[in-house]
């Protein structure tokens, strides 16, 4: 049976992205960078809301300026199968399956018939999940910044939970680790 993780990296006053035109999370370095690439690639895969997909869609095709780091990341990420819910795209790229409707159903039935980790990507998708209670585990990434405004971790209120793990992670990051209380 799969775990549904949601996990994003997030400012200090728990924005995943700054206000259109204000400051944003940084990239990150090549050690955080390496963390994700190994994240990812122990993935089973990744269910996406659209706005996210969207934005990794980034990783679909190399680019020149890439260095060796990157290019590791677009591999491990385009071997990953990618489910992703949205009803206002129409399809979706390279070993992506697109959800458009009966959401609740289909991750119902992808926990039974995968096994490992599932990441969940999109606070919007994570808060319909969470409200359904399908979400396992909340990885809180905290980087050393503060954005004072943006689109927040959690889209709605805070869910119940109970945390499990915390530990340091390269470039000053700190993973908080939650389960539902």
């Amino acid at each position: 049976m799969a775990k549904l993780v949601f996990g994003m990296m997030q400012s200090l006053d728990g924005y995943v992205a700054g206000a259109a035109g204000g400051p944003q999370l940084p990239a990150p370095g090549p050690v955080l960078h390496r963390h994700f690439n190994d994240h990812v690639r122990g993935l089973a895969g990744c269910l996406y809301g659209r706005r996210i997909y969207e934005v990794m869609r980034y990783w679909d095709e190399d680019r020149p300026e890439w260095d060796a780091i990157a290019h590791d990341f677009a591999a491990a990420w385009r071997a990953q199968p990618k489910w992703v819910v949205s009803r206002s795209l129409k399809s979706v790229g390279p070993n992506a399956t697109l959800i458009s409707d009966d959401v609740e159903a289909f991750v119902r039935q992808l926990k039974a018939d995968v096994e490992g980790s599932i990441d969940v990507a999109g606070p919007e998708l994570a808060a319909s999940l969470t409200d359904l209670g399908l979400i396992d585990e909340y990885r809180l990434y905290l980087r050393p910044f503060v954005l004072g405004q943006g689109k927040p971790y959690f889209a709605r209120a805070r869910p119940p939970l109970r945390l499990i793990a915390g530990e340091a992670i390269p470039e000053d990051v700190v993973r908080l680790t939650f389960v539902p209380a």
